[in-house]
Order: structure tokens, then sequence, then C-alpha cells
């Protein structure tokens, strides 16, 4: 195992205990063996993961002035047969011939060599490497030397209605219902573009081989926003992110061995060309920028772009978020320029117009080539053909209407050439006023995966450090992602204190902040109860208390003391929560302690 391994390894189990011992998440289903890929969020991770949430849908979609939407999450057949995942939403699989256990290939390569992104490589060459580099399954050893890989399609299955019912699937992705809905969703926008649509919410794949906790997952939340543009005339603003730096992972950096990352601004790398779409280049800015702000550690963080061979088919451009996780580095977000793809696809397949119609600012009055062919002629000449003989002339009229300026006009259906009497084919030059065009919108596509975000947050922030001659564990959350807020004690249960800190808690909660009350055991276990799970802030009543009508108030990262007003108390937590206020600001004000309750005998 190498050295990246077992770090990966050791930061794995040690986050995997806390997560479970705090109630973070746990696999799901233990009373029944449990099912590899899914994960229950407990009291402490729900929380942050609601937070998480908020956070994004304060950022991209109120900030960006967005619609969102909640669509279903089983979906019919014809929606994955128009967007292509029926037959491309694909892994490599290879299957263990004498333990019968499934593994997904190119992980199996990038696992055991040290080549990166298998997945682009197509299956022949990574049958030769399982063969070339001796691969064994990794449940019970044998060699997979000869065994065939083949790819398996990644979407849950089911059946809508009773008996055979309608095909449908568990979407693989929320964009999809984002798409299909683009006519209504237009008609709210009242048909202006550029306009965006979010949706947070589950989405489901089979993973052949799942791991790394919450990592990799067979249902997993995403958020996701589509931004429809016109490609012709709308642009972000880019002066609101151009100052913005960023560290950038580009192809040609990839490609070149020893090639240090970019660090640059957005600007710069729009101007540059490093970044090829102003949109994707404007969302890495925005990413940026929310990242630092719900904790995630810049010096393990970049963007990637992707390599030719592993890009979607449907993407000119598309870069990834990454962050540093025990040495690897995954995924956490990807940004797509899909251009007209998706909509385009729904338009071919769906009885429905999946354009927006743009008005000019005067009409403008233009010539029209058009035909209007004689299919009282077409039809015994040409038979059966005769129909498409007449779309072909359509077609031709359109695009070259020179070819109509002789006495006949050849057109070739099915491979033979036809030739059709001008005056049989209606051919003629018509001025047409028009008020406007439809457009169909390209589409620009920030995805974030919120359980792998939320991994990354606690990976970022979990620290070790020495208390008092005590080793203590903590999590350095940003206030606003903590699943608490804050922490209330009694020093003791006893003289009216638990009875006060009780009350106290209470108006805490209805001054809206999530507080935790705790009487168990010394006073410093306590601490040390909160500071695992992250909560910034822990507020003692003591015997001053009843004196005084203050508390003291103790910040997790320092724990430092400082004793506040209890009239000020929630106003205090609120900015400190929100970052209106630091906690240093409040070592200036109120009084600090030197010796507090953290160190105080019961």
């Amino acid at each position: 195992m190498s050295d990246s391994e077992r770090e990966s390894d050791s930061e794995g189990r040690t986050l995997s205990e806390l997560a479970k011992r705090r109630g973070f998440f746990f696999p799901s289903n233990g009373v029944y063996g449990g099912v590899a890929g899914f994960y229950t969020y407990g009291p402490e991770g729900a929380a942050l993961k609601r937070h998480l949430e908020d956070a994004w849908r304060d950022r991209f979609t109120v900030k960006e002035g967005n619609q969102e939407i909640e669509a279903p999450t089983i979906m019919p057949e014809a929606v994955f047969e128009a967007s292509g995942h029926l037959d491309g939403f694909d892994d490599m699989l290879v299957e263990c011939a004498d333990c019968g256990e499934s593994h997904r290939a190119d992980h199996l390569i990038e696992d055991n060599t040290g080549i990166e992104d298998a997945e682009a490589l197509p299956i022949q060459e990574v049958e030769e490497l399982i063969r070339e580099h001796e691969l064994v399954c990794p449940s019970c050893g044998a060699a997979l030397a000869g065994e065939p890989v083949e790819e398996f399609n990644l979407m849950f299955e089911t059946t809508i209605g009773p008996g055979s019912g309608q095909q449908g699937y568990m979407r693989p992705e929320t964009a999809q219902g984002i798409f299909v809905e683009f006519p209504q969703l237009a008609e709210y926008a009242r048909n202006q573009l550029p306009f965006g649509v979010t949706q947070i919410g589950p989405a489901y794949r089979n993973e052949i081989s799942p791991r790394k906790g919450v990592i990799r997952v067979r249902e997993f939340t995403q958020a996701e926003l589509e931004q429809f543009v016109n490609p012709e005339r709308d642009e972000p603003d880019l002066s609101r992110v151009s100052d913005v730096e960023v560290t950038l992972y580009p192809i040609e950096n990839q490609r070149e061995e020893g090639r240090e990352y970019l660090t640059t601004t957005i600007g710069e790398a729009v101007e540059e060309g490093t970044i090829a779409s102003e949109w994707v280049a404007y969302y890495l800015g925005i990413a940026q920028e929310w990242y630092e702000r719900v904790g995630v550690d810049m010096d393990r963080f970049r963007f990637r772009q992707h390599l030719p061979g592993e890009r979607a088919h449907y993407a000119s451009d598309c870069w990834d978020a990454e962050s540093e996780l025990g040495g690897d580095w995954v995924e956490i977000a990807g940004f797509a320029y899909r251009g007209d793809y998706d909509l385009s696809k729904h338009a071919d397949h769906a009885d429905e117009e999946f354009t927006v119609f743009e008005q000019y600012d005067e009409p403008i009055t233009t010539e029209r080539a058009t035909v209007d062919p004689d299919m009282s002629y077409l039809g015994p000449e040409f038979g059966g053909t005769a129909g498409e003989i007449a779309d072909a002339l359509e077609t031709l009229a359109e695009r070259d209407r020179a070819a109509f300026g002789g006495e006949t006009v050849a057109v070739e259906v099915a491979g033979e050439s036809h030739e059709i009497p001008i005056e049989k084919t209606g051919f003629s030059i018509e001025e047409v006023t028009e008020s406007g065009e439809h457009v169909t919108p390209h589409v620009v596509e920030p995805s974030f995966g919120v359980g792998r975000t939320l991994y990354t947050l606690l990976a970022h922030a979990y620290r070790e450090d020495e208390v008092d001659g005590e080793e203590r564990s903590y999590l350095s959350l940003a206030p606003e992602m903590a699943p608490t807020t804050v922490g209330v004690f009694p020093l003791m249960d006893r003289d009216g204190l638990g009875e006060r800190a009780r009350r106290l808690a209470s108006d805490l909660r209805e001054s809206g902040l999530e507080v935790a009350y705790d009487d168990s055991g010394n006073i410093g276990r306590r601490y040390r109860r909160q500071d695992e799970v992250g909560t910034p802030f822990c507020v003692t009543v003591d015997y001053e208390t009843a004196e005084s009508e203050t508390v003291t108030v103790r910040d997790r990262d320092s724990t430092a003391q400082v004793r506040v007003p209890i009239t000020e108390l929630s106003d205090v937590l609120a900015a400190l929560r929100d970052g209106g206020r630091a906690f240093g600001s409040l070592v200036d004000e109120y009084e600090e302690l030197s010796v507090g309750p953290e160190n105080a005998p019961e």
C-alpha cells in the first residue's frame, strides 16, 4: 500500500468512526445486514446537509435571481431515450469468475497502477491493462486477466403502474427534470433569455462497486443549475468575478509531467483562453467564493479541466471542482457548457417546441425561397418516394436557391438523383416580414454533489490539539454550516442553575438559533462533545449569572471565553453565526475570562 493510500485509509477511518459515533452518517439498514451504497444521515449530518443546501440555494438560486423547481425522481423511459441515458450511461464492469463479485474495471486500474482517468479508455485497452498489470479480484484474490470487460447501464429500472405497466427509471441526475419541463418553465420566465432554473434533490445510480463512504453511493443528492442562454447575445457579467483568484489544472498541465497548477484570476483565465466559455468561467468564480464561504480548505481545492476522452459528448468545455481527501483528488462539482444538445434532443422526441420566441426591436423584411411541389405530378412520376422528394426540394430551396435557376432541378433521395422540372416544384421568392425568431437556448450547467461536499467539509474541518494537557479532536466548521450553533450548559444541575439554563436554551431557540442543551457529566466533557460535532459556541450558566445577568460564551477553536449580558446574547450569537461578527471582537467588548467554567471544578 502506498503512502497516499495509507493516508486516505487513515482519514477515511477517522471520519467514518466520528460520523457514526456522533450521528453524521452511517450505513443504512444495518439490522438487516445493510446494502452497499446507501447511507442514512443522522441528526448532526441531516442538519449539516440542510445548512449546506440552504447556503447553495441562497447563492445559486436567490442571489442569481433564478427559479427553483422540484421534479419527480421517477420518469418514463421516453425521457431517457431522448436524453441518451439508455444507450450511453454506462460504466465498465468486470466480474470475477471465482467468487462472482463485480468490480468497476477502470477503478481497479486507477487503484493499482499509476494510470489516472482510466474511465476515458476504450474497453479493449482496459482489458489489456488488467492483463498487463496482473490485476486480481479485491474480494478473493483471483486473477482477472482474460475476464471480459462489459458496459453496465447505471440506471435503476422500475415499473410505473400495476402489472406490466409503463417502463420507467429512477433519475440518474436532476437535470432531466428541468429539461423536459422547459416549455412550461420558459413561460414562467416570460420567454425572456437568459434565465436559470435550479433543483436540489436525490438522484440514483446503480454503482458497480460503491466505496469511500458517502463519496460513491447509489443514492445521493445533487444541487444543479441549468442556465438557459442565447449563444449569439447573452453574456455573463464577468466583472463580478474577474478578480477572483482560482487554482486551475488545465489540459496542458495534466499532459506534461511535472507541470504545476495554474494560479490565476478568472479574468486572466478568460483573456488567455484557458477557460473557453465565459459562462463556465463566471460560475467557476461564483463557486470559488461559495466554497470558501462554506468552509472548504482552499489549499486542498482546485478546478480541473476534463481531458477530451472523458468529456461528455454534448459538452464543448467542462471543468470539475475537486477537493483533496486523504491524498486523493475527488470531484465534488462539474461545470459544463452543454450547448443545445438537451433541448434539441427532447424537441426531436417530444411533440413540443423547446424554443423561446425572441422579438426583434423592429420587424425585419427578408426574401425567402419557398416551394409548393405539384404532388399530382410527383405522385404518379415517383410513386412512394414522392413525399421524400418534396421534402428534399424544400430543404434545397432553403439552402441553395440558385439551384432552381435552370429548367430542371436535381435532388438526391436514398442515394438516387431525381430531375424535377422547375414548373412542377412551385418555386418562388417571397417577401416575408418577421417580428422575431425562435431560438433554441444553449445550456450552462453547474452541478454540485451535496454528499461529497459535506464529506469535504468534515475532512477539511477536522482538527486535533491539546487543551489543559488533554487531547482534543474537533470540527472547525464555519458557524453558518455547523449542525448546532450553540450548546447551553448549567455549570451544575443544582441550585437553580439547571432550570435557568433550560429556560435560556428555550429562549435562544425561540430567537431562531439551533441549540443543544446538556447537563450530563463534567463541564469539560460537555465542551468536548460539542467540539467534536463542530458546535462553534457554548454558553454556560454559572453562579455569577444570578448576580450579573451575564453568561460565559466560549469559542470552539480558541477555547477563549467572555461574559456577555443575557439581554444581548441572542443578537451576539446570531451575528457570530451569520458572519457579521468575529469572536475576537467580543474579547475587545466584553470581559474575557482567564479561567473559565471549562477549567472550574464542579
